[in-house]
């Protein structure tokens, strides 16, 4: 009986993958291709008009196989799912500031809502991570298969986390999270080096709500410690984070697009965007990884595993920064001497 069920959540994987990669071509085609494009300007880093569909398809082949296998939980699911069709508005209208953020912070209470009990100290702190965690997604929908790449280590990192805490208590987490993997996967068939598709807003809101969503989820089910999806996700966490705090500190909008994220920098000082998207899944894996294997440590050992990778990425932070200054340097004494 346990091989006819595993057998059917490999149809169901293999299924989404596939699905997810039709729809993302189809969307892709010379018909719908001109839908809704990015088209470059001085802050982009690519140099073509491309559309910017591809969460569309992946969250419309996620949401065939959620529905099919009737996976849930309906807490996350519901508003991801509206979530989508409301930023894919946005992607072809445009929505204010206002508007999203209180799409955003809807989804994020009602998730809460149905998803507790939880203290309602926390409440504000868990909508704020799950707003952040959504917008945070995408800020890093801007290179080259980094945005899908984490969600495939990601959500893979949930699913088999949950399946390994507990078989039978985990398997609606990691069902859903093994779906949306498999849905990024055959995002990720058209958009790694070199993109002919990103994902939008329809696609990045969604999956940084559901990265957080099901982050929670899980700990309140005991499937893992609080401090799990963090270290998962670290690497984008580390990204944006330490971008928004340096563009508060020099009174920088933060609203206003920009090009300062650390993967932004790489790219403008020579890296390839294959090149970049490879060091990234190398890192989030060495993260998820390291999330997976702690997940039953004590707080303490998972405390100096955090404060370690917390070290690592200021390093590596640190080290972009310092070759950017040189860069800058370099640039500026070229154009005096021109």
């Amino acid at each position: 009986m346990l091989y006819i069920i595993y057998a059917a959540i490999t149809v169901v994987i293999l299924g989404t993958f596939a699905l997810s990669a039709g729809f993302v071509r189809a969307l892709w085609s010379d018909r719908l291709a001109g839908l809704v494009l990015d088209v470059p300007n001085d802050r982009s880093l690519h140099e073509r008009p491309t559309p910017r569909t591809g969460g569309v398809g992946l969250m419309a082949a996620a949401a065939v196989a959620l529905l099919t296998t009737r996976t849930g939980p309906g807490s996350v699911v519901v508003p991801a799912l509206l979530l989508a069709a409301l930023f894919l508005v946005d992607d072809i209208r445009g929505l204010g500031v206002g508007t999203r953020f209180a799409a955003q912070f809807a989804a994020a209470f009602a998730f809460l809502w149905a998803s507790g009990p939880y203290p309602w100290l926390l409440w504000p702190v868990l909508a704020l991570g799950i707003v952040w965690s959504a917008n945070l997604y995408n800020f890093m929908d801007g290179s080259n298969g980094l945005a899908g790449g984490m969600a495939v280590i990601g959500f893979g990192a949930y699913a088999l986390a949950a399946h390994g805490a507990h078989p039978a208590a985990g398997l609606e987490i990691a069902l859903l999270s093994a779906i949306i993997a498999a849905a990024a996967a055959g995002f990720l068939v058209w958009n790694f080096d070199p993109a002919r598709i990103f994902l939008g807003d329809a696609g990045s809101i969604p999956l940084g709500f559901m990265a957080a969503a099901i982050g929670v989820a899980g700990w309140q089910r005991g499937l893992w410690p609080f401090w799990f999806p963090v270290l998962v996700f670290s690497t984008f966490i580390a990204d944006s984070g330490l971008t928004l705090a340096k563009r508060l500190v020099h009174r920088e909008n933060p609203f206003q697009a920009h090009r300062s994220h650390y993967y932004q920098r790489l790219i403008r000082m020579g890296w390839s965007h294959r090149r970049l998207a490879l060091n990234a899944y190398l890192l989030m894996l060495m993260t998820a990884a390291s999330a997976v294997a702690l997940r039953d440590a004590s707080l303490a050992v998972a405390g100096v595993a955090l404060a370690g990778w917390a070290a690592a990425l200021a390093l590596v932070a640190a080290k972009v920064d310092s070759r950017w200054r040189t860069s800058a340097a370099r640039r500026q004494s070229l154009e005096q001497t021109s």
